[in-house]
């Protein structure tokens, strides 16, 4: 059976990926979208981005940016350095490309600028890592870096009054123009939540891998989905994203 699985956000827990893979009986047949935030936070991030590399050549994947990767991009690319980032996951990363070689460094490079803002497919399914906020949709953004900035397409998902009509003046016209949103970047243990959640016709696959959370792979069809351990236990002595 050919399955399409979307992966939640990484963020260096090679781990994890390798979990969530095994759990879900993934094979060669099934298409794999990733909707970004492959980095920082775990010691692991050069290795999942190899990871990565090696399974494109294997299987249909779709990687989509997170904000994450843009990040690390212009560290690796521009020499750029960034406290913010360095403060909040980025810092294990740097620690991790000191042993990483200037050729393998080239390739995470071309791999991180050809990542897609996002993904819609033939049944009118968006993968965003973060949102968009123009009323009209992702074509009409005038703000690309909102694609795996945004926060407000989540929490007004989560404001939404469920009895609100899809016809109701009030209801949110960004939740009207696609069948499904797949997103990731703000994560579910914000509202104590581990598993995939549904608000509206929005999907957040975020689990808090990146802190005190497990990493989510679920198929978008028949939304069964299968999880790792929570992430941190599988690096005992890291401290994960802050």
């Amino acid at each position: 059976m050919n399955r399409t699985l979307v992966v939640g956000d990484i963020h260096g827990g090679l781990r994890a990926l390798h979990q969530i893979m095994e759990r879900a009986s993934v094979t060669t047949n099934d298409t794999l979208i990733f909707l970004g935030d492959y980095v920082d936070g775990w010691s692991q991030s050069p290795e999942v981005i190899d990871y990565l590399i090696d399974l494109n050549k294997k299987q249909v994947c779709i990687f989509i940016r997170g904000n994450h990767d843009e990040l690390l991009l212009t560290w690796l690319y521009e020499s750029k350095d960034n406290a913010q980032w360095f403060n909040h996951g980025g810092e294990a990363t740097v620690m991790a490309y000191a042993t990483v070689s200037d050729a393998k460094k080239k390739e995470h490079i071309e791999f991180l600028k050809s990542l897609l803002n996002y993904y819609l497919d033939d049944q009118n399914r968006l993968f965003i890592h973060a949102g968009f906020t123009n009323t009209n949709g992702i074509i009409h953004e005038y703000f690309p870096k909102l694609f795996y900035w945004d926060r407000t397409l989540w929490e007004t998902a989560l404001a939404l009054n469920e009895n609100l009509e899809k016809n109701n003046l009030y209801y949110p016209k960004r939740f009207t123009l696609y069948k499904e949103i797949f997103i990731g970047h703000t994560p579910v243990t914000r509202i104590e939540q581990t598993i995939p959640i549904q608000k509206a016709c929005v999907w957040n696959v975020d689990t808090g891998a990146a802190f005190n959370g497990p990493l989510t792979i679920m198929d978008i069809n028949s939304k069964d989905f299968w999880q790792s351990e929570i992430v941190s236990t599988l690096y005992p002595n890291e401290k994960g994203r802050n």
